[in-house]
């Protein structure tokens, strides 16, 4: 049976390899000296501003502009068939949650940046239930502007039930809180992952044993 013949580089080749190599320990060494230590105290600083720290959740609440129908008349003032039924007002424009949708804007580009650059799946396999939540971090914003969307269109819709105006402010409030959570998963699991690197540096650095030539 023949021998595997060994790969055979150019020179020009063998100087573009080496080149690769250096810019990817480069860029790991970068990842675990300075971008995630970064992150860790970034996100740190995040959770002491004010916005992340409401301690009166009705504080949060967006005005509903949703004019209030009259109550229905007594019975002696009930309308007769010849009469015109009147008409439940109508209300106009209404925009989000300024408050959250500013919060927004601040979480996810975070999640997006941890996206991009978390892509060591080996290490991100040890850590597979922070991975989960993650992951859903993209469902849990696109759900929040679901379920207010739903809870609002209810609350124009059937404008004498106020439980429906209470359930905007409740979503509100609820997204609140599981954005904070989602900023403190955040920083845990750069912290997590910044501990599982540095105590198997060795190991990602030279995988093959202290015997073999290390892969950088």
């Amino acid at each position: 049976m023949a021998k595997p013949c060994g790969v055979r580089l150019s020179g020009e080749a063998r100087k573009q390899v080496d080149v690769f190599r250096q810019n990817l320990f480069q860029e790991a060494d970068d990842f675990l000296s300075t971008f995630l230590p970064r992150k860790i105290i970034s996100l740190s600083q995040l959770l002491q501003e004010d916005f992340l720290n409401v301690a009166d959740l009705s504080s949060l609440r967006a005005p509903l502009d949703i004019p209030i129908p009259d109550p229905p008349p007594k019975d002696d003032e009930m309308e007769t068939d010849k009469q015109e039924k009147k008409e439940v007002p109508k209300c106009g424009f209404l925009p989000g949650n300024e408050k959250l949708l500013a919060l927004f804007a601040v979480v996810k580009p975070e999640v997006w940046t941890l996206k991009e650059k978390c892509i060591l799946e080996k290490v991100l396999e040890r850590v597979n239930a922070v991975k989960t939540k993650v992951e859903a971090f993209q469902t849990t914003i696109s759900k929040y502007f679901s379920e207010r969307g739903d809870a609002v269109a209810k609350a124009s819709k059937e404008t004498h039930v106020m439980d429906y105006r209470a359930l905007v402010h409740e979503r509100d409030e609820a997204a609140y809180g599981e954005l904070r959570a989602m900023v403190r998963d955040l920083r845990a699991f750069y912290a997590e992952l910044y501990h599982i690197i540095s105590n198997n540096l060795e190991k990602i650095v030279n995988p093959k044993g202290e015997e073999k030539p290390s892969m950088y």
